[in-house]
């Protein structure tokens, strides 16, 4: 059985990847919890998804073996797209 471990999205990024990797781990379109973060921010809950975003960011480790963006060297060593 494989255990399914929540990343930061490095190739699904907008900000910090931390909604492209919980769209990820949760097989939901990343841009669906992109809109989710914005319309709870706006409708007043932003003292929770703004800290929560920044918590998540700092704690919620990047994907292994993943190149950021698919630009520059990738985790394998092998050159990226330039």
């Amino acid at each position: 059985m494989t255990v399914k471990r929540l990343y930061k999205s490095r190739s699904n990024a907008v900000l910090g990847g931390v909604c492209g990797g919980i769209g990820e781990y949760f097989d939901v379109d990343p841009t669906w919890v992109r809109l989710l973060a914005v319309l709870l921010t706006l409708i007043g809950f932003w003292l929770i998804t703004i800290p929560g975003y920044i918590l998540a960011w700092a704690i919620i480790p990047a994907a292994p073996g993943e190149s950021f963006g698919g630009t520059g060297p990738s985790a394998n060593g092998e050159a990226g797209n330039r």
